[in-house]
């Protein structure tokens, strides 16, 4: 994970709030049908519908946070989910209080 590509990611309020939404999903979204949000994630239909956007500009949204390493994707059938990549974001918080 390259901080600065983290930093960009961030740097716009839709993708930050994305990214919190992502946090607690049951409480920010409607799931699919059999989906456990928490282990499989959300559609990008489902973060199109709560940001009031266009689907290719939530999901150019989504794909920042994805190159960035702060979310990860399942493709099941033809839905693609997201869902937030703790591991990494750990990472970050452990880069921010070793460096910053």
């Amino acid at each position: 994970m390259e901080p600065i590509e983290v930093f960009k990611a961030l740097s716009n309020e839709a993708r930050l709030q994305i990214l919190q939404w992502l946090k607690e999903p049951e409480k920010h979204f409607v799931p699919h049908e059999g989906i456990d949000m928490r282990k499989i994630g959300v559609c990008v239909s489902q973060v199109t519908e709560k940001l009031n956007m266009t689907q290719s500009t939530a999901s150019q949204y989504l794909s920042i946070l994805q190159r960035s390493g702060l979310i990860q994707t399942e493709r099941i059938g033809k839905f693609t989910y997201f869902k937030r990549d703790e591991e990494k974001i750990r990472e970050m918080a452990a880069f921010f209080d070793r460096e910053l």
